[in-house]
């Protein structure tokens, strides 16, 4: 069978996936940097982007408008964050691997508290984001 030639309607819809999350969240590799207490979070914190990377990338398929991406983007890096903080304040949490931490921190109505602490408006959009991220990693497990 011989496919016909595209119209070039959807161009756009075709964008490389990297390229889209390059754009999306530019400075990625950068922030297990930011969030290291010291040298030793850094491999911790390569290790989370692992595990958000795909949810990253999947909030780009579902049509958001750029500002909407731009915050859940940021309310990533600060789940981020406040997993390495949390490893630091609870030795028990040291020796847990990154998914079962972020298994501990986000559940069905939302995320951990955010310390130090934010503004009610700002947690309640961030626990948004967490539950889009729970039920994302839970779809992804049954499926």
């Amino acid at each position: 069978m011989v496919s016909k030639p595209g119209t070039g309607k959807d161009k756009a819809a075709i964008v490389p996936e990297q390229q889209a999350l390059a754009q999306y969240v530019p400075d990625l590799h950068n922030w297990p940097a930011s969030w290291r207490v010291d040298d030793e979070d850094i491999p911790t914190g390569q290790a989370i982007v692992a595990i958000l990377t795909p949810f990253l990338e999947h909030l780009l398929t579902l049509g958001y408008a750029r500002n909407t991406l731009l915050r859940h983007r940021d309310h990533i890096w600060m789940l981020g964050g406040e997993m390495i903080r949390r490893r630091h304040e609870d030795p028990d949490l040291l020796t847990l691997p990154v998914a079962t931490l972020l298994d501990k921190l986000i559940e069905e109505d939302g995320g951990p508290l955010i310390w130090p602490a934010i503004s009610k408006s700002a947690q309640n959009a961030f626990d948004a984001t967490c539950r889009k991220l729970y039920q994302y990693l839970n779809q992804a497990s049954l499926g």
